[in-house]
């Protein structure tokens, strides 16, 4: 072989990934194959490289997004319209077991690289597209961000109160959602080639992943005829399932089922509550549900949420603080399960979240402290290990 495998520990660590990826949803996915011990090399373009290197925050010169998002892979920088240094991917792709890309449609035709001439040439190779719209259909050519795909899918629609306007999802769920289908796409391409031998392609859209994302309010409106719409923080078909008000904050509690209900408010000291006939049964509660909330909520008042998480989790009624970011990078439970990674990167080091899989046996070692690459580190290794391939 020209190219070596990972070294790393991991399910996936016989596998070389060759990735074109750029922003968010590709570099995730790979990511996520990296962590999992994948040998992931980066392609960037001679210069600036990936955009999302020039994202904020930036510290001593460099993207802590990026970052967060790139680490533990490879980068080589090449011009994919020079013919030396096309000569070189192609050298990478002989021996890659996976190629990951997501350029708009049509690009990677343009440069040669069509979904045809990638069977033709490299038939055991797997490659994996994602896009905003997929590969085919009316939609294929037009641009796409995340903030689109969430509007488009109708996430947007029932997310946030019912008094407040349409709500994007805190955090980039368009984009992470498309790169872990495709992850989860490609490994099941690669087992399909263990019995075949020969590669396949993934085709992954973002609207496709967001509309997945929401299955059971599209049966929902295709059962009833309803469009389901924002219901807050509270379960749109179960109740009490929401947050509450207490004396000094706000707290999470979900109940399913007459049993769950009836220990909820035994434990809360509101008994009556238990036989009350506008409360009686899931379906009454659910029509019920502001008054119920207003009295349980009136009662929530009177202590603190230390207090009443302490009475409901004793009563294993699902219940929960609604923790900061800052008081969720101190969980205990999280950091017990080793989730946070450590960063380095030539004089600053920083914390962030890994693949959240562990797997036995060839897991990965938590105290592992990874590093994102610069612009083209890796690129004069990747050639000479190419190019002693070849001389022997």
């Amino acid at each position: 072989m020209a190219l070596s495998r990972s070294g790393k520990a991991g399910p996936l660590s016989d596998l070389i990934v060759v990735d074109l990826t750029r922003y968010l949803s590709g570099p995730y996915c790979t990511l996520l194959l990296a962590d999992l011990g994948a040998r992931v090399i980066k392609i960037e373009s001679p210069g600036n490289g990936d955009d999302s290197r020039y994202v904020p925050p930036i510290v001593e010169g460099k993207s802590a997004y990026f970052m967060s998002i790139n680490r533990g892979k490879e980068s080589i920088a090449l011009d994919l319209k020079n013919p030396e240094h096309r000569a070189v991917l192609e050298s990478m792709l002989e021996e890659a077991d996976i190629l990951v890309e997501n350029f708009r449609p049509g690009v990677m035709d343009k440069l040669g690289y069509s979904a045809d001439v990638i069977a033709q040439r490299y038939p055991s190779l797997v490659y994996g597209s994602i896009s905003g719209f997929g590969q085919t259909g009316p939609w294929r050519d037009l641009p796409a961000y995340d903030l689109v795909v969430q509007a488009l899918s109708g996430m947007m629609s029932i997310n946030g109160h019912p008094d407040g306007p349409p709500t994007r999802v805190g955090t980039s769920i368009g984009d992470l959602c498309a790169g872990v289908y495709a992850a989860l796409a490609i490994v099941a391409a690669v087992n399909e080639r263990r019995r075949t031998g020969r590669g396949g392609r993934v085709d992954v859209a973002m609207l496709d992943c967001q509309a997945a994302l929401l299955e059971s309010h599209y049966m929902r409106h295709h059962v009833t005829g309803e469009a389901p719409g924002r219901v807050g923080s509270r379960h749109p078909l179960i109740t009490p399932f929401d947050t509450f008000s207490c004396a000094d904050g706000h707290i999470v509690i979900c109940t399913v089922g007459d049993a769950m209900y009836r220990s909820l408010v035994k434990a809360i000291g509101l008994p009556e509550l238990a036989e009350h006939p506008e409360y009686l049964t899931p379906n009454d509660r659910l029509n019920n549900g502001e008054a119920l909330k207003r009295i349980l909520e009136s009662h929530f008042s009177t202590a603190g949420r230390e207090h009443w998480l302490k009475v409901i989790g004793q009563a294993g009624i699902p219940c929960s603080p609604i923790n900061t970011i800052p008081e969720m990078s101190d969980n205990e439970q999280l950091q017990a399960r080793g989730l946070f990674v450590n960063l380095e990167s030539d004089g600053f080091s920083y914390k962030a979240v890994r693949t959240p899989v562990h797997s036995q046996p060839g897991g990965y070692d938590p105290d592992f402290a990874e590093r994102a690459p610069l612009i083209d580190e890796d690129g004069a290794r990747i050639r000479a290990e190419l190019q002693n391939a070849t001389a022997a």
